[in-house]
């Protein structure tokens, strides 16, 4: 099995399912990106998915498919993608180890690539190990 760019909580697998349940026969799934924007920088974007992109990364989890654009995997590498709902939002959230800060809202980030050689360190490290 390759290396998963990002990895989903059943809540937000369930939620990409509903999406793409009430989006008609032509959705199959959510794109994730990021865009400069906001106050601190970037901000995540969820489009749907109607026809694939095949240089896009597919997550696939409990029947829920989410692609990753090209442009993003470096800032996605390692974060969870999870599915909230508060009495004042609800929404998909990310658990990114790449981001570095937010804004107050939540809804802007900072972050920095993800160290390809520190993350390759980690994986050689984890196989040794066992």
């Amino acid at each position: 099995m390759g290396f998963a760019v990002m990895s989903m909580t059943d809540a937000a697998a369930d939620r990409v399912k509903a999406i793409v349940g009430n989006s008609g026969p032509d959705a199959k799934g959510v794109r994730v990106g990021i865009k400069k924007g906001g106050c601190a920088g970037m901000e995540y974007t969820i489009d749907l998915v109607t026809e694939p992109n095949p240089k896009d990364d597919l997550i696939e989890h409990a029947g829920a498919r989410v692609w990753v654009e090209p442009s993003a995997v470096l800032y996605l590498l390692g974060t969870r993608m999870d599915f909230e709902s508060t009495k004042m939002r609800s929404g998909f959230t990310f658990v990114n180890p790449n981001q570095t800060s937010a804004c107050g809202c939540g809804e802007s980030v900072e972050l920095k690539p993800a160290d390809l050689a520190a993350l390759a360190r980690e994986r050689a490290e984890q196989s040794h190990a066992g």
